[in-house]
């Protein structure tokens, strides 16, 4: 199942390891390593970064949606799954 992550990007929900803030400087440290090492995915097309997304493949993704906004959306298709809609 995809997940809307903004601006038209999408990322396979199954994949999605956690879904955070980009404010504190451990994070900050993450993402820039993974620029370091090519591992990051910026989908914040210009704006400002509000959520990283870290996947089980080690990549970053950089995101402009806020993280409640992104963990709504792969609630609302988890619910979707379940009751068998999708």
């Amino acid at each position: 199942m995809l997940i809307n992550i903004g601006f038209g990007s999408m990322v396979s929900s199954g994949r999605i390891i956690s879904i955070v803030s980009p404010e504190s400087a451990p994070l900050k440290r993450i993402v820039q390593e993974a620029k370091d090492e090519k591992r990051a995915i910026d989908a914040t097309f210009g704006r400002r970064t509000r959520s990283v997304i870290m996947m089980d493949s080690g990549h970053v993704i950089l995101s402009a949606v806020q993280p409640e906004t992104i963990a709504s959306r792969l609630n609302n298709n988890q619910i979707d799954l379940e009751k068998g809609e999708c």
